[in-house]
């Protein structure tokens, strides 16, 4: 006679995982499968069989207070008009977005107002087709010049855009 089980299964659900293709920020083309297989796309690689990726390098660098009002990261439509220019006109295949204050505020602020105003750039630039490969915050952590001057902490204030060629 057969025994009929009474047992009951359960289904456990995970993240929904999407394979795809990237570019990071140094330039390197991945892919990765849905079994979590990554790799390389450049067929290229040096003698140590380490593959030669695409060259990155910083093509843009904007004020912020060009772009943004103080303790904001909403772009203003001219910024936004001036944004979008510079991205159509670029050329690049990817981009890295990466944003910068100076160190009035606290480090938790700071670093979250610069990963916002990334952000708010990487937007416009997907906005007119351009694809983003990272978006980065570092707050007050990689000054440009001294804190200790007006001048140096308007320095401090920007977005630098990483074209990726």
């Amino acid at each position: 006679m057969p025994v009929i089980s009474s047992q009951s299964t359960t289904t456990i659900r995970g993240e929904r995982y999407i394979p795809g293709i990237w570019v990071d920020p140094d330039g390197c083309e991945h892919w990765v499968m849905d079994d979590g297989v990554e790799g390389y796309m450049s067929p290229h690689v040096n003698r140590k069989g380490i593959p030669v990726c695409r060259r990155g390098n910083l093509c843009g660098v904007m004020n912020t207070d060009q772009f943004f009002a103080t303790d904001s990261y909403r772009i203003s439509p001219a910024g936004q008009a001036r944004l979008a220019e510079f991205f159509r006109s670029a050329s690049a295949t990817a981009y890295v977005i990466v944003g910068h204050t100076d160190s009035r505020a606290s480090d938790a602020y700071n670093m979250k107002l610069s990963y916002n105003r990334a952000n708010s750039v990487a937007a416009v630039a997907s906005s007119v087709g351009a694809r983003i490969s990272d978006v980065r915050g570092y707050g007050e952590r990689m000054p440009a010049a001294s804190n200790a001057t007006a001048e140096g902490m308007a320095k401090n204030r920007r977005v630098e855009v990483i074209c990726i060629r």
